[in-house]
């Protein structure tokens, strides 16, 4: 008998009247907009301008949705075109699916478009929003709760997650991994932001260790799934993404470091200027004000000063 566990929701679907609102959908929203307005802060103190980064993002979410799910539709292809299955339901993106591995690639496709039409460097944007996609990863992963998929193997600790009888699933309790993970990407966006305070991350650097701190958590994370998936050399195919992504990251942090040390020092063409503008239409505002009183005070001395004189006269006459 399980004395304890982690209960699954009976849907993962509540519907609002005629519109269905699906929890798998929802957590990916959230996760986009904590992502775009974490690095929307981010961003402006690196010296950018409010509201660049989720003008970029208009490029980066639809092109990372999409390459999230053609990642996960090209690697699991027999969930879609074996025989009987259905390929429409490869668009049925509601019903779980999403590769961060597609997502992240070509989500920086569109981001480099929103960049060069702005004029802005893609690493430091990409610096900004680091922590900020880990945050939503860790939002994101609870939409697989809702659609009970992603668990590990079985197990009978306190936080295990109970399975209920579906298809393609058994019921009984096992490891939560979405749990897992998401845990692991709210740490990984914490190992962010102090490396980058700490260090004065740039070029890219902060966006790097991002990805390599992820794929460290995904590969032991994906050796406890359970859920189908192709293996090469008995290791599922996750877990080399992971292992190759990692090593291009950590070389990436290395090689730049060398070539381009320190951070940029202008981030946004333009933004620095504006800054000092308005610093200085706030000056010019205080010491006309601060005119404006000393004016006051001393047409005030020359108000009271006739009466004064006028008071010591009269003394001197009685």
């Amino acid at each position: 008998m399980d004395l304890a566990y982690i209960p699954s929701p009976s849907t993962g679907v509540i519907d609002l009247g005629p519109i269905p609102l699906r929890g798998y959908a929802f957590c990916i929203i959230i996760g986009v907009f904590v992502a775009v307005w974490f690095g929307n802060k981010r961003w402006i103190a690196r010296g950018g301008r409010a509201g660049t980064v989720a003008d970029i993002a208009v490029w980066a979410v639809p092109f990372g949705l999409v390459g999230g799910r053609l990642y996960h539709v090209i690697t699991d292809y027999q969930l879609y075109f074996s025989d009987g299955e259905n390929w429409v339901d490869a668009f049925k993106i509601w019903q779980g699916g999403l590769g961060i591995w597609g997502a992240i690639a070509l989500g920086a496709v569109g981001a480099w478009i929103g960049c060069r039409r702005r004029g802005i460097p893609l690493p430091a944007w990409a610096d900004a929003l680091a922590p900020g996609i880990a945050f939503a990863q860790a939002i994101g992963r609870w939409g697989n709760w809702f659609n009970q998929e992603l668990y590990g193997k079985p197990t009978d600790l306190p936080w295990a997650l109970k399975i209920s009888e579906g298809p393609n699933r058994v019921a009984g309790t096992y490891h939560p991994t979405f749990l897992y993970e998401s845990l692991w990407c709210v740490g990984v966006a914490l190992l962010v932001i102090w490396a980058d305070r700490r260090f004065k991350l740039g070029h890219g650097r902060a966006f790097a260790l991002y990805v390599a701190a992820y794929c460290t958590g995904r590969a032991w994370i994906e050796y406890m799934r359970v859920d189908e998936a192709h293996h090469i050399l008995g290791l599922r195919l996750n877990v080399w993404t992971a292992v190759i992504v990692f090593v291009l990251a950590v070389t990436y942090i290395v090689i730049s470091a060398k070539v381009r040390p320190g951070r940029e020092e202008v981030v946004e063409p333009g933004a620095a200027e504006g800054a000092e503008d308005a610093t200085e239409d706030a000056e010019d505002a205080d010491s006309a004000s601060a005119s404006d009183a000393d004016g006051d005070v001393e047409r005030d001395d020359d108000a009271r000063a006739p009466g004064k004189n006028g008071t010591a006269e009269a003394a001197k006459n009685g």
